[in-house]
C-alpha cells in the first residue's frame, strides 16, 4: 500500500539554552524560521538564549525588535499557518476526517494562500476520499509555490498512480527521488507503480533500495514479497538473498508458499547448487556427501526456507532426496560436526513441512528399521541416542510417531525439529478435545470430505503474511476495488464476519487482523485442521477469533447473521455446492459481502484430465500409492503431466491429494457463477486478485468492465490459465 504524506512543523523549543544544542548561526536561523511561521514567542526565547551568550549580537537584538513591533516581521509574509493552527488539521486527517480537513483548510488558504503545506494536506485529504481530478490540483499547486516540494510529488505520484497513469507516477516518484535522495517512501510507492506495469525486477529494486534506507520499512517487505509472487528469476541476483532471508525470518511479511518458485529459481543460480545439479544429472556423485552439505550450508536463503515451506523443484527434491539416503545409510560413519546436525535439521523439518512426499528406496527403509532398534536398545540401556541418528529418522517419519519420543533430552541440536514434531502435534491433540461442535453433519459426502482432513492438517504451514495494521470495511473496500449496491456496509463499524471453511487458519487469521473492531467465527469439518489453527492462533496472538466445528449445511442453527461472510476454496468440495452456497447466502445479512472462490474448469482441464486418469487405473489414495503415482507424473512426457508440476500443491502429500485425490470436486465456468448468482439475488461486485485484474484492465478499458461476467468470460477464453487457482471473487446481498 502506499499512504499520502502529511508533514507539520514541529516545536524545536528545550527547557536549557538554545546554543547547548545549535551552533550560533544555526541559532539564528532558526529564530528567524519560527517568525516568519508567526511562531513569535519562540523565536524570542531562542533570540534571548542567544543574547544571554553573546549581549551584543546585532542579529538577535534587530530580531527582537522586529518581534516588538520594528521593521523586519510582517504578517504579510507568514506562508504557513502556525503549529497551533495546523496541528488540529493534521490530527482530522489522521482520524479519517477528510471533509472536515478540506473544510478546515479551505477557511485557512483565505489567510495563507500561499502555503503549500495546506495544499498539500487539500490533495491528500481528497485523494483519501477518492476525488484524484481534485487531488492531482492541490498537488500542482503545492509543487508551483515550492518547486523542490519532495513530500508533493510523492502524493502525486500515488494520485497518478490511482489514475492508472503507471509512466507519469513512476515520473513523479523519479523526480521525488532526486529532490530527496533518501526518500524511502517514494522508492517504494514506485515499485508498486513498476510491479503494476510488470516490470517486476525494477520493482524488486526499488523496494530493495527502500529497505536500505528504511531497514524496520514492513511496507517495503510485503510489497516485495508481493512481487517475489509472480516472478521466476531468469538471471542471479544475489543482493536478494539476504533481503528475501531477512523477509521470511519476519514471519508476518510474506506467505513463504507465495515466493516458493522465486526463491528456488534464485537459488538455483548458485555456484554450489548447479555444482551438485550438474551431477545429479551425469549420475557422478563422487565426492564425499560432508563437502557437499557444507557447501550447501553457505547459502543461508536455503537453509532458511526448507524448515518453512515445501520447495517446489524437481531437481532441488531428487538432491535433497538422494542426500536424505546418503546420510541415513551412512549416518553410524560419518564424521560428527555441527555442519551436518544444521543441514539435517533443516531437512527434516522439509520433510515434515511436505508431509514426507519424497521417494524411499528398500535400502532407506532397511536402515531405518535397523536405526529404530538402535535407538530402542540405547533406552533400553539408560542411554540417549545421538542427535545426528535422531534427525536422521525424523527425516523419514515425524518423531511423534515414535513411543520413545517422550524420553528424548531435548538438545539445542535437536530442539527445533522436537517442538515441530512432537510438542506442536501434542498440544494439537489436547486442544481438539476442548472444540466446540455445532451438531454432527448426517451429511455422506461432508463426511467423507471431514475423513480426508482428518488424517492430517491442511495445508501444514509456518509463516503467513499479516496486514500491517486492521482497517475499517470503506478503506478495505476502496483498497479491493469492490463495487457496492448498496452502501449500508460502510456504516459497520463492528463486523461479523464468518469464515466457512478455515482448514488450518491461514485464511481465518488474516481476515480477523484484516478488518478493524471485527468478531470472527471461523468453522470447519477437520478437527485436526481446527486445532492446527487454534494453536497458530494462540501463538500469533489473534483475540478476536473464535473456532467451531461445524458443517456449513448445519449453520442455520447458529441463527445468527453475519456482515461479511467468506467461503475460499469450500464450496466445491460439496456435494451440492449450490445448496451450501443459499444456507450461506441465508446467513448473510440484507446489504452484507461475500468472498467465494471456486475451482475453474477451463483453468484445471490438465487436472481434470488426470483425475480422470486415477479413476480409471482404479489407484488409491495411500501415502504410497499417491507417492507411486506421482513418480509415474514426474518421470512422464506428457504436456498436461508436465503442467502439473507447476503447481504448488504437487510437493507435499496433503495438498497433492487435495489436488488430485479428493473424494470430491465440482469446477465452475464463469456463465455457470453468473446463474449461480442470478439464483441466490447475489450482485457480483469484482475478482479478489489485483494481477488478474491488471491484466484484464489492458484489454477492457471502461472503468465499469471489471464488473461485467461476460466480458471476463471472454476475458478467460483468451487467457486459460488465468483462474488456475481458483476464481475468488465478491458479491453482495441485495433485498
Amino acid at each position: 500500500s502506499n499512504e499520502a504524506i502529511i508533514e507539520s512543523k514541529n516545536s524545536t523549543a528545550s527547557k536549557n539554552n538554545i546554543l547547548d544544542k545549535l551552533k550560533l548561526d544555526q541559532a539564528l536561523k532558526l529564530a528567524k524560521r519560527k517568525a516568519k511561521d508567526g511562531a513569535n514567542e519562540e523565536a524570542k526565547r531562542i533570540y534571548k538564549d542567544i543574547l544571554q551568550n553573546f549581549p551584543k549580537n546585532k542579529k538577535a537584538i534587530d530580531g527582537i525588535k522586529a518581534l516588538a513591533g520594528g521593521s523586519t516581521a510582517k504578517t504579510s509574509n507568514i506562508k504557513d499557518p502556525p503549529q497551533k493552527e495546523m496541528q488540529p488539521l493534521i490530527n482530522l486527517y489522521t482520524q479519517g476526517q477528510y471533509g472536515k480537513v478540506l473544510d478546515k483548510a479551505s477557511k485557512l488558504l483565505l489567510k495563507f494562500s500561499k502555503s503549500e503545506l495546506l495544499y498539500n494536506i487539500i490533495g491528500a485529504a481528497n485523494q483519501s476520499l477518492g476525488y484524484l481530478d481534485e487531488a492531482l490540483t492541490a498537488y500542482n499547486k503545492a509543487i508551483t509555490i515550492k518547486p523542490d516540494y519532495a513530500e508533493a510529488y510523492n502524493n502525486k505520484g500515488i494520485t497518478l498512480q490511482g489514475q492508472g497513469k503507471l509512466d507519469e507516477s513512476i515520473n513523479a516518484y523519479k523526480k521525488t527521488i532526486l529532490l530527496k535522495p533518501n526518500y524511502a517512501e517514494a522508492y517504494n510507492n514506485m515499485g508498486v507503480a513498476l510491479k503494476d506495469k510488470g516490470k517486476l525486477e525494477e520493482a524488486l529494486t526499488a523496494y530493495n533500495k527502500a529497505i536500505a534506507v528504511k531497514p524496520d520499512y514492513a511496507d517495503a517487505y510485503i510489497n516485495m514479497g508481493n512481487a517475489l509472487s509472480g516472478i521466476i528469476f531468469l538471471k542471479p541476483n544475489k543482493s536478494l538473498h539476504a533481503r528475501i532471508t531477512s523477509m521470511i525470518d519476519k514471519k508476518s511479511y510474506v506467505r513463504p508458499r507465495d515466493i516458493a518458485v522465486a526463491i528456488t529459481s534464485l537459488i538455483k543460480f548458485e555456484p554450489n547448487i548447479q555444482k551438485q545439479l550438474k551431477s545429479l544429472h551425469t549420475n557422478n556423485f563422487n565426492r564425499p556427501i560432508l563437502d557437499i552439505i557444507t557447501e550447501l550450508n553457505e547459502l543461508p536463503l536455503l537453509l532458511n526456507f526448507m524448515p518453512i515451506c515445501p520447495i517446489p523443484d524437481i531437481e532441488l527434491e531428487k538432491l535433497l532426496t538422494y542426500l536424505r539416503s546418503c546420510i541415513i545409510l551412512n549416518i553410524l560413519s560419518l564424521k560428527k560436526y555441527p555442519e551436518l546436525l544444521k543441514f539435517q535439521s533443516a531437512l527434516a523439518l522439509q520433510c515434515f513441512t511436505n508431509d514426507y512426499i519424497y521417494h524411499q528406496s528398500d535400502d532407506d527403509r532397511q536402515t531405518i528399521r535397523s536405526l529404530e532398534k538402535l535407538v530402542e536398545k540405547s533406552f533400553e540401556n539408560n542411554e540417549q541416542p545421538d542427535p545426528y541418528t535422531i534427525l536422521a529418522l525424523a527425516s523419514f517419519k515425524a518423531l511423534t510417531n515414535y513411543p520413545w519420543s517422550s524420553s528424548l533430552i531435548i538438545t539445542d541440536e535437536i530442539k527445533q525439529v522436537f517442538t515441530r514434531q512432537v510438542e506442536e502435534p501434542n498440544k494439537e491433540l489436547e486442544i481438539k478435545l476442548k472444540i466446540s461442535k455445532l451438531k454432527e453433519t448426517t451429511d455422506k459426502v461432508s463426511s467423507r470430505v471431514r475423513e480426508q482432513y482428518e488424517e492430517r492438517p491442511y495445508p501444514r504451514w509456518v509463516n503467513l503474511k499479516l496486514p500491517i495494521k486492521s482497517e475499517l470495511i470503506p478503506k478495505l473496500i476502496s483498497k479491493g476495488q469492490i463495487k457496492l449496491y448498496s452502501c449500508e456496509i460502510n456504516k459497520i463499524e463492528e463486523p461479523k464476519i464468518l469464515i466457512a471453511g478455515c482448514g488450518t487458519g491461514q485464511h481465518s487469521i488474516e481476515t480477523a487482523a484484516r478488518f478493524k473492531n471485527s468478531r470472527v467465527l471461523a468453522i470447519d469439518l477437520s478437527l485436526s485442521s481446527l486445532a492446527y489453527a487454534i494453536r497458530k492462533t494462540e501463538e500469533i496472538g489473534v483475540n478476536n477469533l473464535d473456532y467451531m466445528q461445524a458443517d456449513i449445511l448445519n449453520l442455520g442453527a447458529l441463527n445468527t447473521r453475519f456482515d461479511i461472510i467468506e467461503s475460499v476454496g469450500v464450496l466445491h468440495h460439496m456435494a451440492n455446492p449450490l445448496e451450501g452456497w443459499k444456507v450461506l447466502t441465508e446467513c448473510l445479512k440484507p446489504g452484507g459481502l461475500m468472498k467465494i472462490g471456486l475451482y475453474s474448469e477451463l483453468a484445471r482441464h490438465h487436472i481434470a484430465k488426470i483425475r480422470t486418469e486415477i479413476n480409471q487405473a482404479n489407484c488409491g489414495s495411500s501415502n504410497e500409492e499417491m507417492r507411486s503415482f506421482r513418480a509415474k507424473l514426474i518421470d512422464s512426457d506428457r504436456h498436461h503431466h508436465k503442467l502439473i508440476l507447476n503447481s504448488g500443491d504437487f510437493y507435499s502429500l496433503s495438498t497433492l491429494k487435495d489436488l488430485l485425490f479428493h473424494v470430491q470436486e465440482h469446477r465452475y465456468t464463469i456463465p455457470q457463477i453468473k446463474g449461480c448468482l442470478s439464483k441466490l439475488r447475489l450482485k457480483f461486485c469484482g475478482f479478489e486478485s489485483r494481477k488478474t485484474i491488471l491484466k484484464f484492465k489492458k484489454s477492457f478499458t471502461h472503468k465499469d468492465d471489471p464488473y461485467d461476467l461476460d466480458k471476463w468470460q471472454r476475458f478467460e477464453e483468451t487467457n486459460p490459465d488465468i483462474f488456475v487457482g481458483m476464481y475468488v471473487f465478491w458479491c453482495q446481498k441485495v433485498d
